[in-house]
C-alpha cells in the first residue's frame, strides 16, 4: 500500500515537472524525425575482392519450384591487410658463344642500396615506421620476426 502511494506521488511529480519544462508526451504532437547517419562510400581507388554467396539449394525449399534472380544485397567492409613479405628472385641467364666461348649476360638491375637485400618497398616501410610513426628499430625487428623474417637492429640501422 505504501509503495502504491509512492508510485502515485512519483507520477504526479513527473507530470508537474513535465508541465514546468514544457515537455509533452502527446502522441498527436509530431516529433522531429531522427536523422539517420549516412556513411561516406569507400574510395573507388581501393582494390575490391568480391565474395558471392549463393543459396544452398537451387530450388525453393518451400515448394520445390525453380528460383529466379530478382536482385542482390551487397555490403562493403573495409579490411586492412598487413604487408606481406615477398622475395623477388632476379635470375640473369648466362649464354656462351659457341664460336669464341665468350659469356654474355644481361646487366644487373639497380638497387636502392648497392648489394643490399632490401627492396624499395621494405626500405620505405622501415623509414616511415622509424621517422613518421616513431617506431623504434628494436620493435620493428620484433614485428618482422613475428612475420617470419629475421632482420636485426644493426641491419635496419644501416639502411
Amino acid at each position: 500500500r505504501r509503495i502504491a502511494q509512492m508510485e502515485a506521488d512519483l507520477k504526479a511529480l513527473q507530470k508537474e515537472s513535465d508541465t514546468l519544462t514544457g515537455r509533452v508526451d502527446d502522441p498527436a504532437v509530431q516529433r522531429p524525425l531522427r536523422q539517420t547517419r549516412t556513411r561516406k562510400p569507400f574510395p573507388e581507388s581501393l582494390p575490391r575482392d568480391e565474395k558471392r554467396l549463393l543459396p544452398a539449394a537451387s530450388c525453393c525449399p518451400e515448394c520445390g519450384g525453380s528460383l529466379s534472380y530478382p536482385g542482390e544485397d551487397a555490403a562493403e567492409q573495409l579490411e586492412l591487410m598487413r604487408s606481406v613479405f615477398r622475395v623477388i628472385r632476379t635470375v640473369r641467364e648466362k649464354h656462351a658463344c659457341t664460336q669464341c666461348d665468350a659469356i654474355v649476360q644481361a646487366p644487373a638491375p639497380s638497387r636502392p642500396i648497392e648489394r643490399g637485400i632490401a627492396g624499395p618497398g621494405l626500405l620505405a616501410r622501415v623509414l616511415i615506421s622509424k621517422y613518421a610513426e616513431h617506431t623504434p628499430l628494436y620493435r620493428q625487428s620484433e614485428m618482422y620476426g613475428r612475420q617470419g623474417v629475421e632482420l636485426s637492429r644493426s641491419l635496419l640501422s644501416g639502411w
